[in-house]
């Protein structure tokens, strides 16, 4: 079935005795062209390994199957998951596991697997803190997100968009925006534009801690205005927060927006807890 049309899709809708549902952030594709663009930008082949996670009614699960993906869909909402079955051909490789994405196991899935979904909004943050810092299990990401947080993931310091999350996607993957989406290509219409990532995983740099580097950079910009001898002054020491913003370069009034990455991973190299 053609679902490139909200009355194909609403049809469909009514036949399962579904509807999209504002609790698991469903908001569904039914534009053709913009389905094919993002399995472009994914660059799935015949063969490849796909995790979806979302597919709803499956317009891009089909896609991805016509492209010769052997695809894993993990969809939360039980009517979907049971009617997706419909898109397996003896031809076309299609396994469709029932259960909420943020807490499948990970391990069990193929090396080199693309990611390549429309994410339920709701859960974009948490799934990428899941899905990025496993280069072992994956090889890129191709995800819809709101345009306002793809905007903030490839935002460059001293900008407005720049963040804490900025600094996170960009530890584990080099991003590309690949295009935007207008709410019309979404039945039903959500209320802000959208935009499609491509994450490209890397082996991230060598810290003594991720989770405390996260959490220095997580507290320097949970007061993005002041300056970072202020706002971190809490947790170390004065004298080895100003030894890291001097070997970075940095002036010593520098607020977190005003700092890169790499500027970041100077700081933490020097900074001492109190």
């Amino acid at each position: 079935m053609n679902m490139y049309k909200p009355s194909a899709l609403r049809a469909f809708l009514d036949e399962i005795g579904a509807a999209p549902k504002k609790s698991l952030s469903q908001n569904f594709l039914i534009d053709g062209n913009i389905v094919r663009k993002i399995v472009a930008l994914a660059g799935v082949k015949p063969g490849d390994s796909v995790l979806e996670i979302g597919p709803g009614p499956g317009v891009l699960t089909e896609e991805l199957l016509l492209q010769g993906g052997h695809v894993l869909a993990i969809e939360k909402d039980r009517k979907f998951a049971q009617t997706l079955s419909r898109l397996q051909t003896p031809d076309q490789h299609l396994r469709v596991i029932e259960a909420d994405a943020l807490s499948v196991p990970l391990d069990q899935i193929p090396s080199h697997t693309k990611v390549v979904a429309n994410l339920p909004y709701q859960i974009t943050t948490p799934l990428l803190a899941r899905l990025l810092p496993r280069q072992d299990v994956f090889e890129s990401i191709t995800v819809m997100v709101q345009r306002e947080v793809a905007e903030r993931m490839l935002a460059h310091p001293a900008t407005k968009d720049y963040s804490s999350l900025t600094v996170f996607v960009q530890f584990y993957a080099e991003l590309h925006y690949g295009f935007t989406v207008a709410k019309s290509c979404f039945y039903p219409a959500p209320k802000v534009e959208s935009a499609v990532v491509k994450f490209l995983l890397k082996k991230p740099p060598t810290v003594s801690s991720q989770e405390e580097f996260f959490q220095m950079t997580r507290r320097a910009f949970q007061q993005r205005r002041k300056m970072i001898r202020s706002s971190l002054r809490e947790d170390y020491t004065p004298a080895s927060i100003d030894l890291g913003l001097q070997k970075a370069g940095k002036n010593l009034q520098s607020r977190p927006e005003e700092l890169s990455l790499a500027d970041f991973l100077i700081l933490f190299q020097e900074i001492e807890k109190k």
